[in-house]
């Protein structure tokens, strides 16, 4: 049975963070990043919004669990934007809710413990022609500045309830021909595309004043590296070196990650 000395981070989200384990994705480099240090637990469900994800919150995230997960990683907004549907179906919500929700959500996870840190990820920006390319009239609708305004939103929620926000919407947009690198379809993210998030988030991390502090250079590793093994100095070095190119490049501001 796995024990629960581990920290918990669970990513939370719909389709960003299901396929966030696949080759390449944010979600697996951080489970590689954290993988002698911390549990990375994926909570994703693709096509999901924010009035979906508030209907299970006490499901996922009970308050009677016994451990309770130290960081989560919330990413919805990118389907609560799109255009409303003439049918009154689909996937919107209208500004005002989703940031409500937002609220409601952000506001639960804070109370799960004392030690239960949040980060909200924005709405990314998109490949509009992309779409239309892959998905035709299915994605109908869908445009970078529908996707703006939630994302500032999110942003000023984030300020109020005191969650640290990751601003995705224009992240993205400031790598070079990022309309071309960064998806593989126009909405869901490649490798390049998940290397800016997981450098965000590390950044996050590395950045914030919690205490306990979840930066992995400062958590404990489980077994120590002379655990009964010969050539554990070797052993080390190479953990070590592994980790180091797990991570993504340094860019401006990111030389002590």
């Amino acid at each position: 049975m796995v024990g629960p000395g581990r920290p918990q981070i669970v990513l939370f989200g719909s389709s960003i963070v299901q396929y966030s384990f696949s080759d390449g994705g944010w979600g697996a480099t951080l489970a590689n990043i954290y993988s002698r240090t911390a549990d990375i637990i994926l909570r994703g469900y693709a096509g999901w919004n924010s009035r979906s994800a508030l209907k299970v919150l006490d499901q996922v995230f009970p308050k009677d669990a016994v451990l309770q997960p130290s960081l989560v990683i919330v990413y919805f907004g990118g389907n609560d934007s799109m255009p409303p549907h003439p049918s009154g179906q689909g996937p919107h919500v209208p500004l005002s809710e989703f940031t409500d929700n937002m609220r409601k959500i952000g506001e639960h996870l804070l109370s799960l413990s004392d030690k239960t840190r949040v980060i909200f990820l924005t709405p990314p920006p998109m490949n509009e022609r992309q779409i239309q390319l892959v998905f035709g009239d299915a994605m109908k609708g869908r445009s970078n500045e529908l996707c703006r305004p939630y994302a500032e939103a999110l942003l000023n929620l984030c300020k109020e309830i005191n969650v640290k926000g990751i601003d995705l919407w224009n992240a993205i947009q400031q790598q070079d021909d990022w309309m071309n690198t960064c998806f593989t379809d126009g909405i869901h993210f490649t490798a390049k595309a998940s290397e800016i998030v997981v450098k965000e988030i590390l950044k996050v991390v590395r950045e914030a004043d919690w205490k306990p502090s979840l930066h992995r250079k400062s958590l404990p590793v489980e077994f120590p590296f002379d655990f009964g093994l010969p050539n554990s100095l070797t052993l080390s070095d190479l953990e070590l070196t592994r980790n180091k190119k797990l991570e993504p490049p340094p860019g401006p501001g990111m030389a002590r990650l």
